[in-house]
């Protein structure tokens, strides 16, 4: 499993601040990400300022995580960047907060249809799948990606 670079680390003054991975946010969620095969993999610890009902995380903050991974897939698999155009979630089990035990968050790309990409992503907390969801990214050309987006390359850290 290798660790993969933040392509957009450089990019503070250009207003970069994601709620889901940028490591500056005080508000977000810090996400840093790894590729494992055909997977992008995800270790998160959820506490208790993520919570919705009383000890569990909230929902939203997993779609957010599995939002997240899909556009890291995106990056890393097809090296551009994209928009969800569609998810469908399944919340299955419960996920608690504030136990400090954390949780996987696993995506991959399940099909390409010309422009789209179909990404199936889990949550697994506990040794059990508890969320999974199917998400769907209009992936931009990669000239648009690097001129609008400010993408230019998503590496791990051994690439280079």
């Amino acid at each position: 499993m290798e660790k993969l670079k933040n392509p957009w680390l450089g990019l503070v003054d250009k207003g970069y601040n994601c709620f889901g991975c940028a490591p500056n946010n005080p508000c977000g969620l810090k996400m840093e990400f790894y590729e494992d095969g055909d997977d992008i993999v995800c270790f998160w610890t959820p506490d208790d300022n993520y919570q919705g009902w009383l000890k569990t995380l909230h929902g939203g903050i997993q779609a957010t995580l599995m939002d997240e991974i899909s556009a890291w897939v995106i990056a890393r698999k097809l090296q551009t960047s994209g928009m969800t155009t569609g998810m469908n979630v399944k919340y299955k089990h419960p996920i608690a907060t504030g136990v400090n035990e954390r949780l996987e968050v696993r995506g991959r790309i399940s099909e390409m249809k010309r422009n789209f990409a179909f990404i199936y992503v889990e949550i697994i907390y506990n040794n059990q799948v508890c969320t999974e969801a199917e998400l769907t990214f209009f992936c931009f050309p990669q000239e648009k990606a690097q001129r609008d987006f400010f993408f230019s390359e998503c590496l791990t850290e051994q690439d280079k």
